[in-house]
């Protein structure tokens, strides 16, 4: 008997199948139990998403921090404090500012426009009427179109307020949604402000805590590996993620000045759509300007017109002097994989994905790369950059 219990741990084929079936029964656990799985994710992601948003807001303030601290306050003692507060001083008073100008013009444009549809639609209605006893056009149908055409305006009105009404309290609040009421959205609002600051001003210690971590988890050479690659990741997404907005608000300010110059309707309501939507790369411009032209057709083709005009030589103009001048090559892709990482992170994850899709596919682009040469070097193989790879040299290989 002994005999055998020893066979059976000592065979390896043994053992592999026994993990095979183990997996197979989690596998089997796992698509049975999605529900459950679903919630509990949740229920994780209710707790941690204070921290979460803290680490994004600490990351994208990381930079302006950065920078006080090594060229303002250089020569001070507490001059990563200084920074922090300095920084935040800021952030809280563009906050304010963009909550005092824009959100009211944003609501006013919204509630003129919603007046402005309404009498199009009006004018719609009369001018269908007028031309079906003009023309001896049945009634009835006459009424099913319109009633259709209600219908269906009615079906976009709902569908916007819906979107508005779960985004707005997302970016307002930064957490209400966490929670059941008021309360509890306050404090995952404190919570996340809290901990950003404490990002901020922790970030060298924890910096370091997480490369101690590191090289006591792995051996010194894949350590050496992994914190290299962390670094080029956040350099990556680091150049990527600033210079995209600051690229965004400058297109977004032009386009507000030169609306009004123009005399566009609804001016700061467009230029915020735009603003926001080109910080998608590729598609941003398309889904910003695609809605507003629509509007401003209601409103006036002339307008529409202009603004078309307009909108090609903001694109243009970023797309060739101002992104390059910011951005520079911080993602090292091309432009088709750019769209394909923005296919696919926007399939799979939404606004997020499209705009977070792009630095990530740069990181795992720069990784096979680096895998792919590192393989060809191994197997004697000339890669010069750009060209197609060489193969060895067969008489090399027969002695």
């Amino acid at each position: 008997m002994n005999d055998k219990k020893k066979w059976f741990f000592h065979d390896e084929r043994a053992i592999a199948n026994l993990i095979v079936v183990l997996i197979a029964i989690s596998f089997y656990l796992l698509i049975s139990h999605l529900d459950v799985i679903h919630g509990i994710w949740n229920i994780f992601l209710g707790v941690a998403m204070p921290f979460l948003v803290g680490f994004a807001i600490a990351y994208l303030l990381n930079g302006p921090t950065n920078y006080f601290e090594t060229q303002v306050f250089r020569n001070l003692k507490c001059r990563r404090g200084l920074a922090v507060l300095v920084v935040y001083v800021l952030f809280v008073a563009l906050l304010a500012v963009l909550v005092k100008l824009i959100v009211p013009q944003i609501i006013y444009s919204i509630v003129s426009l919603y007046y402005t549809l309404q009498g199009a639609l009006t004018k719609l209605g009369v001018l269908l009427n007028d031309l079906a006893v003009k023309y001896n056009i049945d009634q009835a149908m006459v009424e099913q179109m319109t009633n259709q055409f209600m219908l269906s305006y009615g079906d976009i009105v709902s569908q916007v307020s819906g979107m508005a009404s779960r985004l707005l309290p997302t970016l307002l609040s930064m957490g209400v949604a966490l929670g059941s009421g008021v309360v509890s959205g306050i404090i995952a609002a404190i919570t996340t402000v809290i901990s950003s600051i404490y990002m901020l001003l922790s970030k060298n210690v924890l910096s370091r805590q997480a490369q101690k971590l590191t090289y006591a988890v792995l051996p010194v050479k894949k350590a050496n590996h992994f914190l290299a690659v962390c670094s080029r990741a956040n350099r990556i997404f680091s150049g990527f993620l600033n210079g995209k907005i600051l690229d965004s608000a400058i297109i977004g300010v032009l386009c507000f000045i030169l609306t009004v110059l123009l005399r566009i309707d609804f001016a700061v309501l467009i230029s915020v759509i735009i603003g926001v939507t080109n910080i998608i790369p590729f598609f941003g411009p398309i889904v910003g300007a695609i809605p507003c032209i629509f509007i401003l057709l209601i409103v006036d083709p002339w307008q529409a017109l202009r603004f078309s005009i307009l909108v090609l030589g903001l694109q243009q103009f970023d797309g060739n002097i101002l992104g390059p001048k910011i951005l520079g090559d911080s993602t090292g892709i091309s432009a088709f994989w750019v769209l394909v990482s923005i296919v696919i992170g926007g399939g799979l994850f939404g606004f997020p994905g499209m705009l977070l899709g792009v630095p990530t596919f740069a990181v795992l682009y720069s990784l096979l790369g680096d895998w792919v040469r590192g393989r060809l070097k191994a197997k004697g193989i000339r890669a010069p950059e750009g060209e197609a790879p060489a193969p060895p040299d067969e008489s090399d290989e027969s002695e």
